[in-house]
């Protein structure tokens, strides 16, 4: 016998059952599962202590290989030149992967990846339209210079955030199914960060994220390259390493239905709910903490949120700070170097198993419903995600959810209305849509918009 197998045989093996009863003496007679046990939004109880006897029923995940994550910066293209220039300083100051927002079909794929590295670096195209031709040029690039290329298109995203499709269903998946007959490269894109950043909470965030792959797959005979999902981090932090945990495997449990065999590509990035304009250095801990649990939960790209990204217009030094917070995470936090430090944790193999099941189970009955796209036009989908994202807001109204700095101990020296060269609440724009649109909405918004009408 090994001397640490000595050293722990010195001490009696506790039972969860002992473990308990003495949490309970301790308590004085107050009730346990009243005074420690706390249930999350999704309905999951979340006990003081998780001991091998009480999952022993889990099938752990064991000895996953360490996260490669690549550090992703967001590059939005006005102008072509500054935005290749911007591309090649970043990758030159730690970034390793660029995703690129395109507005227009017009812009020259070979202008903006002059002089990059094509072959080391991934370069991802986010397009906010749908154009065969575009889709085509971006593969024959990608083709002549064997780049690593990933178109991200998803015309349900549109659907969801606009309340429109860009020209009808029918139209758009014809179009959709063509990029997917001739795209050499991958196509397909889950933009799943909506969910999260309207309020959804992490049961749903996933169902709906399912429903929406699902929608793909019955609308697309044959997708022959993985399927990009991007999705938001919020702050709960082991409930968000198991979410993206638990998005893995629902995927793989779904496309295995439909013979799809590549795993999916998941791309991170902090949410924008509980971010706020007052004590804005706040928002560097929140997004360090939030790329932590993505990169623990296995994201395969992280992008990061500039702290003042709410505020201010794209600049070099917001950049540069969340890119470094990856930078040290990765390299001197060696994130990336160690073997899957929570497979095994009974904690997040626990929550990562109930997450995917009630999830499934939300799933099942979107499904029969009718699907994804038919309670988006009914409107259940919008509803259910504002139910949640009320109960949350008030939560924080309350002063039960607490964003330390906005309302915990805020400055009331603070002043920012100088200070905004964009607007950071919600924008309204009536006009008619074939769906209510999702809105995006932060916590803070209606507190901060009574501090900006106080300020002198």
């Amino acid at each position: 016998m090994s001397k640490t197998n000595n050293l722990f045989s010195e001490f009696d093996t506790l039972t969860s059952k002992r473990w308990k009863q003495q949490i309970q003496f301790e308590l004085n007679g107050a009730d346990y599962n009243e005074t420690i046990v706390w249930e999350s939004p999704e309905g999951i109880k979340v006990k003081p202590f998780y001991h091998l006897d009480e999952v022993s029923k889990i099938e752990f995940t064991n000895n996953t290989p360490e996260n490669g994550f690549e550090i992703l910066q967001n590059i939005f293209v006005h102008d072509v030149k500054k935005s290749n220039q911007r591309a090649l300083d970043s990758l030159n100051r730690g970034a390793e992967s660029i995703r690129f927002t395109i507005e227009n079909e017009t812009i020259s794929i070979e202008e903006l990846m002059q002089n990059l590295p094509l072959k080391e670096n991934t370069y991802y195209f986010y397009l906010p339209f749908l154009s065969i031709d575009f889709a085509t040029k971006v593969c024959e690039f990608s083709a002549k210079h064997q780049a690593k290329f990933i178109m991200l298109i998803d015309p349900i995203s549109q659907l969801t955030k606009d309340g429109n499709w860009f020209v009808n269903l029918e139209k758009d998946f014809e179009k959709l199914n063509s990029i997917a007959s001739t795209s050499s490269i991958n196509f397909l894109n889950i933009s799943a960060g909506i969910y999260q950043n309207s309020g959804a909470n992490i049961m749903q965030q996933l169902a709906y994220s399912l429903a929406h792959v699902n929608e793909y797959f019955n609308r697309i005979p044959a997708i022959k390259h993985p399927i990009t999902i991007e999705i938001a981090v919020g702050t709960n932090y082991f409930f968000e390493i198991a979410k993206l945990r638990a998005l893995r495997i629902l995927f793989h449990t779904l496309a295995k239905e439909y013979h799809h065999n590549f795993d999916c590509n998941i791309i991170a990035t902090p949410t924008k709910r509980n971010k706020t304009i007052y004590d804005y250095n706040v928002n560097m801990l929140r997004t360090t903490t939030e790329c932590m649990s993505a990169i623990l939960g296995g994201a395969n790209a992280v992008a990061n949120l500039p702290y003042d990204t709410l505020y201010h217009k794209d600049n070099e030094f917001g950049d540069r700070i969340s890119r470094n917070q990856l930078l040290i995470l990765k390299h001197e936090s060696y994130f990336d170097k160690v073997n899957n430090p929570a497979d095994g944790a009974y904690y997040i193999e626990s929550l990562t198993e109930q997450l995917a099941e009630k999830a499934l189970v939300l799933f099942k009955e979107i499904e029969e419903k009718g699907g994804f796209l038919a309670l988006l036009k009914e409107g259940i989908i919008q509803r259910k995600i504002f139910e949640s994202a009320q109960k949350e807001q008030d939560l924080f109204d309350s002063g039960k959810e607490v964003l330390l700095g906005t309302n915990k101990f805020p400055n009331k020296n603070d002043r920012m209305k100088n200070d905004l060269e964009l607007y950071p609440f919600v924008k309204h724009n009536p006009r008619k849509t074939l769906i209510t649109p999702i809105i995006e909405k932060r916590l803070a918004e209606k507190l901060e918009q009574e501090r900006l009408s106080q300020e002198e």
